[in-house]
């Protein structure tokens, strides 16, 4: 029996950990030939062997890196029919305390770098193709220090709305998906200690009215359904996936 992707070409940035290792996992499964990227060659080769996947080191952040990137797959691969632009950074603080350098940081990979891989795959994607950028409910919601994230993220939705209508003639989908708390190494990756981590999911869960965080796979699913003839006729829509929590 044909899987719903064989024969597909997905490209997942940051697919070596996390929500994007989660739709690496099920797009792999459904078929398609996966290719992660990540920026610790470690990290992605270890990942692509436990996902059977395809990885290419790369940084968001660095243009140099999206055009390897978009060269090796072109080259290797041809043709895309799913990206999914998940690859992000976070950090904390207050607006007066921001860094330049910590602010250039996160906009580059979560918003410039989000922008140029788009850009520049938007020539190698085969007709109606589909696009998914990873945004955050902190795009449209409040948090005390996390300023420079939200916009960046507030940016990314933005950019996925001018994108969705300058791809619609080549019958190119672009979505974005908002998660709310998702059970991801990335509270660990801010230096987290296992006491202050657990408090932390504890408090992110009396928030969710749903009564718990969200998995990685759950994020690929909606993935692979945004991605598949199912979803044809949506584009330029953001889809929140948080328990509920933007309720509140």
């Amino acid at each position: 029996m044909m899987k719903k992707f064989e024969n597909k070409i997905a490209v997942i940035t940051g697919g070596n950990s996390g929500m994007g290792y989660g739709t690496a996992k099920l797009l792999r499964e459904l078929g398609a030939t996966v290719v992660i990227t990540g920026r610790r060659q470690e990290a992605i080769d270890v990942a692509a062997k436990e996902l059977d996947v395809n990885a290419i080191l790369s940084d968001q952040g660095k243009l140099e890196d999206i055009d390897h990137l978009v060269s090796e797959v072109t080259e290797k691969f041809g043709k895309v029919d799913i990206l999914f632009i998940n690859a992000g950074i976070s950090g904390t603080s207050s607006i007066e305390l921001e860094t330049p350098e910590s602010f250039d940081k996160m906009m580059n990979v979560n918003f410039r770098g989000v922008y140029f891989t788009l850009s520049k795959f938007i020539p190698h994607l085969n007709e109606g193709a589909s696009v998914i950028l990873l945004s955050s409910v902190l795009a449209s919601t409040v948090s005390p220090g996390l300023g420079v994230y939200s916009a960046s993220k507030a940016a990314v939705n933005a950019l996925m709305k001018t994108a969705a209508l300058e791809l619609a003639k080549r019958k190119i989908r672009v979505n974005a998906i908002s998660p709310g708390a998702i059970d991801t190494e990335l509270f660990g990756k801010m230096g987290m200690d296992e006491a202050t981590l657990a408090g932390m999911t504890d408090y992110l869960i009396s928030l969710t009215p749903i009564g718990r965080i969200g998995k990685p796979e759950e994020i690929g699913q909606l993935v692979a359904f945004l991605s598949s003839e199912e979803a044809s006729f949506i584009t330029g829509s953001e889809h929140t996936i948080d328990g509920g929590s933007t309720l509140l």
